[in-house]
Parts: structure tokens; sequence; C-alpha cells
């Protein structure tokens, strides 16, 4: 079972990821260059794309990854059913490319941020939150441009059908805009599309994988992810 961790140039997360994957029995990552274009996704099973400042975040975060040779081979993945999970760039990237729907706009602060954050999990199963559904998690941010931003008609799609599985909440679970370090509409903190099998999310779930660093309640995440794989 092998899931290819991409790399663009200007990705800083790979390492993470690939550390994080490799505590989780049957998982096999491998890092994937994107100029290695589709011939680096032949054999793969599930793809992770991971944070960092591809191609510097030019014109827009995302906006030059998306449009790579390889990621027509993340596309063709994702119509197949297969699991695609991108973390903050990757999220970025992955709305740019149409995957999922919506933009990511620069936070409301004009700053970045760093920094811990809780995330409510809907109660709503879905392939990344078995066995969590409902919870509340500690993991960080690291990002710029994490204000998510929809139309009304997609903000409509995503709460009815319960395509909203994290939004960013306090430690007792409430959701409020004191609680939302970016200004994201309706506190959204990750979405996934209309088969289930693509997640987007801004926190890092792979900095939040050990308790020495802090706090390993990501770890769920990514297992579930590895599963889902299998």
């Amino acid at each position: 079972m092998t899931i290819a961790v991409l790399r663009f140039p200007g990705t800083n997360n790979e390492n993470d990821v690939l550390r994080a994957l490799s505590m989780i029995d049957g998982a096999n990552p491998i890092l994937v260059p994107s100029r290695k274009g589709l011939a680096g996704l032949e054999e793969v099973d599930a793809i992770v794309i991971p944070g960092g400042f591809s191609y510097g975040d030019y014109l827009r975060a995302g906006a030059v990854a998306s449009v790579e040779t390889i990621t027509e081979g993340v596309r063709d993945l994702a119509e197949d059913g297969k699991p695609v999970l991108g973390i903050c760039n990757g999220f970025q990237i992955l709305t740019e490319m149409g995957l999922l729907p919506g933009v990511l706009l620069p936070n409301k602060s004009a700053r970045f941020i760093c920094k811990w954050v809780y995330l409510k999990i809907s109660d709503h199963p879905t392939m990344f939150t078995e066995g969590i559904e409902g919870s509340i998690i500690r993991v960080p941010i690291a990002h710029a441009e994490g204000n998510y931003y929809c139309s009304e008609e997609e903000r409509e799609s995503l709460r009815d059908e319960l395509r909203i599985p994290f939004q960013y909440c306090s430690a007792s679970g409430e959701l409020d805009l004191a609680f939302n370090p970016n200004g994201s509409l309706d506190n959204i903190a990750g979405i996934i599309n209309q088969k289930g099998n693509v997640l987007g999310m801004m926190p890092h779930p792979e900095r939040a994988s050990r308790p020495v660093l802090g706090s390993s309640d990501g770890l769920a995440i990514l297992e579930n992810f590895v599963r889902a794989t299998k």
C-alpha cells in the first residue's frame, strides 16, 4: 500500500508527513517530487499534498502548483475514489485545482499565524474521522492564507451534504468567531468532496502525531487515511 507524499518547489512539510505516516502499520509512504510528473504516481494507492509554500505562493497560494502535470494524476486518482489529503498548502492546491470548492483567502488579520487551535469534529462519519466523530482535538496551524470562503450555493451544499468535518472551536467545543483564527466562513477548518475521498484541511495533523510534539490528536486522522487506503 503505497502513499505518495508530493513535493513541489517550496514544499517544506513533506518530511513531517513521511515521518508521521511511517509510524502507522501498513503504510508505505514515498516522496514523489512533482517533476516526476504522471510517472511518479504509477502504482500509487493514495496521495498526500503537504504544506509549505509551493512556488513561493506566487500569484496565489497553490496556484502555480495546481497546473503542474502531476496534478493530472492526482485528479485521476481522486476520480477513481482513492484517498487524497491536502494539508495547508495542499488544501490551497486542491481548491485551485477545483477538486474542492471555494478559495483560501489571506487571513483576516493580514498576518501569518502559527499557533495551536482546537477543532470540533463533525458527528457525521467520514473515512477520515472514523471513531473520532463529535470529539474535540488540538492541532497546530501555520498559514498566511487560511481564510476559507465560498459562494452561498457552495456553502449550502457543504452544509446540506455534511461535508464540513472540521471547524475551529474553543477547548469546550464552542463555535464562535472568537475562536476563529483566520476569519474562515462558518469557522471552517477542513472540507471534503462529494465522493468523500478528498479532504482539504488547514491545520497540520502530522505536527500533532506524537505527545512529544504537544499533542497526538492528529494521528487519528492519519490513521484513518491509511485505513481508507487499505
